[in-house]
């Protein structure tokens, strides 16, 4: 599929190539993918089981290498950063959402919220802070620990732990997975809601359409490769996409 770089992007890959194994056992979870993600929009990626559509999202965050291409955090090419380098990067420009809440039960919301930026040493911006905390719904479970928080909630909180830093770009996958789909709606309105309020870039893997479907732009994978994109998506024109592709 031919792509044209705008040049305004949170993140970009060039080429991309991924490759397991070799000979006989060798699948090539990604196959030459040209992709950028846009600041300032909320961008999905579906696919068949398989696809490479967690392969993308990981090679794109740089919690995975590609094997050839390239792949570019705003001006920063991470196959020439060292190692320690790459994880400053990680740690500041790029926001983390998964399936699993992965917060710290013994802290209260607030502090799992601010912990990366603890880790690093540094006061979250308090006007920031307070905006993030407004559009996540948080105010009054701030001082509340994980298991006295619902699903949702427990989800907002590792949502708002990922913008804390005013990243680059934020990656979720499956973000929704583990809840019902009223919360998991709950959810998709806070993700939007950093993207229209805040200002953030969101790349959400999913393979839910009602989820794709609050997106800007909608990529599908199939065998390594985007095969198609979708703008201005909804639900049954995605599912009828899918069903093309033979997801």
């Amino acid at each position: 599929m031919d792509t044209t770089f705008t040049g305004t992007a949170a993140a970009r890959m060039i080429g991309g190539t991924k490759v397991y194994g070799d000979g006989d056992t060798e699948v090539r979870a990604l196959d030459g993918v040209d992709v950028e993600f846009e600041k300032g929009r909320f961008t999905a990626i579906m696919g068949p089981s398989g696809s490479g559509k967690s392969t993308l999202m990981h090679c794109s965050a740089g919690l995975d290498d590609l094997t050839s291409g390239t792949v570019h955090i705003g001006d920063e090419e991470l196959g020439s950063l060292s190692e320690r380098d790459l994880t400053l990067l990680r740690r500041d420009k790029i926001g983390f959402v998964f399936q699993a809440f992965n917060l710290i039960p013994t802290l209260t919301a607030e502090e799992n919220l601010t912990l990366p930026l603890d880790l690093a040493g540094r006061k979250p911006d308090a006007e920031w802070m307070v905006d993030i905390v407004e559009t996540v719904g948080l105010q009054d479970r701030l001082h509340h620990r994980p298991d006295e928080l619902s699903g949702g909630q427990q989800q907002r909180v590792a949502v708002a732990r990922a913008l804390m830093s005013r990243p680059e770009i934020v990656f979720a996958d499956e973000p929704t997975g583990n809840l019902d789909s009223i919360t998991g709606g709950e959810v998709l309105d806070f993700l939007r809601g950093a993207v229209d309020d805040l200002g953030q870039t969101l790349v959400v893997v999913t393979h839910d359409a009602n989820a794709a479907a609050r997106a800007d732009r909608v990529l599908f994978l199939a065998d390594g490769q985007i095969v198609d994109e979708m703008t201005d998506p909804d639900a049954d024109r995605i599912l009828d996409r899918i069903k093309a592709i033979g997801g």
